[in-house]
């Protein structure tokens, strides 16, 4: 029997789709420190996975999808509701505007 080591945070559906697959899942319930800590770690590496997807469409809304997963739970882990996350998204688009203009700030010069 071959025992393949992830230590990674996965989705509440994955222990499932193993054993579907005949295999059997080892896994425990985090801490709240440790799960805010798996979080970022899970922010990091679905940013990875987003950027390596490069220009396929397809492959990076994908990655996009993941990460949001991602931060919605994180910010329910810090007691942010998603409704409340788009809100103070949508609070500092309009103060200080979204990225549609693809803006690249090259220098200030300062009076």
């Amino acid at each position: 029997m071959q025992v393949k080591r992830y230590d990674k945070l996965v989705r509440d559906g994955i222990p499932a789709i193993i054993e579907a697959t005949g295999a059997i899942p080892e896994t425990r319930v985090l801490s709240e420190e440790e799960y805010l800590r798996r979080l970022d770690d899970k922010l990091g590496e679905e940013l990875a996975e987003y950027i390596a997807s490069g220009p396929d469409r397809e492959a990076a809304a994908e990655e996009l999808a993941d990460l949001l997963e991602v931060i919605y739970a994180a910010a329910a882990a810090r007691g942010v509701s998603p409704e409340a996350l788009d809100a103070l998204r949508a609070r500092k688009r309009g103060a200080r505007g979204g990225f549609e203009e693809r803006l690249l700030l090259l220098s200030v010069t300062e009076p």
